[in-house]
């Protein structure tokens, strides 16, 4: 399965996606990697991995409407079968959505419905989480809706909250998981597409 994997900064769930497929732990090839930001890690893991990679945001293509035409063509050149957002900091067009509509996923570091929406990325998430004083969190994978975080959850880890964690030590411990998360969920989604073949 061709995937293409949307990422804003460092990447390292790309990454993590990349070594599976070099590995053959998923049936599947990354095709091409977009960011909106040109000094995303992201784009340059995924040259050095042969992989197209592609800088779309409006410092680029200033028309909105052009910018999305232009990220839709990119995905259907290099044949995009599934869509994932890996730290993709964007809303996507509707023509995006409706193109590869159920087809789009998202990785977000909590368990949504809690700590999603607008503004809730990073570390502003597990800010909230302790904040909140909850005893755990943990990953949701999710199908992309046209509202930020709302789509179908598909699958969730819980990860422990730890007494004396501060919003970066939880951030690794939830990243950690992800790495390895994200593979489980990806093959899950390949193989259900598989036998709807």
């Amino acid at each position: 399965m061709n995937i293409a994997v949307f990422a804003s900064h460092g990447g390292s769930d790309l990454q993590a996606i990349i070594d599976a497929c070099n590995q053959g732990h998923l049936n599947a090839k990354v095709c091409v990697v977009i960011s909106n930001n040109s000094d995303s890690m992201a784009l340059k893991r995924a040259r050095v991995n042969g992989i197209p990679a592609y800088h779309f945001s409006q410092k680029v293509i200033e028309d909105a409407q052009a910018l999305e035409k232009a990220i839709l063509n990119t995905l259907i050149k290099h044949e995009t079968q599934l869509v994932f957002l890996a730290g993709y900091l964007k809303k996507l067009s509707s023509a995006i959505l409706h193109t590869y509509e159920g087809r789009i996923y998202n990785i977000h570091p909590s368990l949504l419905p809690k700590y999603g929406g607008k503004g809730m990325h990073g570390l502003n998430v597990h800010t909230a989480v302790l904040a909140a004083k909850e005893t755990e969190t943990g990953i949701t994978i999710h199908r992309v809706s046209d509202e930020y975080d709302t789509g179908e959850i598909i699958v969730q880890k819980r990860v422990p909250v730890i007494n004396g964690d501060t919003p970066e030590t939880l951030s690794a411990r939830v990243l950690a998981q992800e790495h390895v998360f994200i593979i489980e969920a990806l093959s899950q989604i390949i193989k259900a597409n598989d036998r709807m073949k």
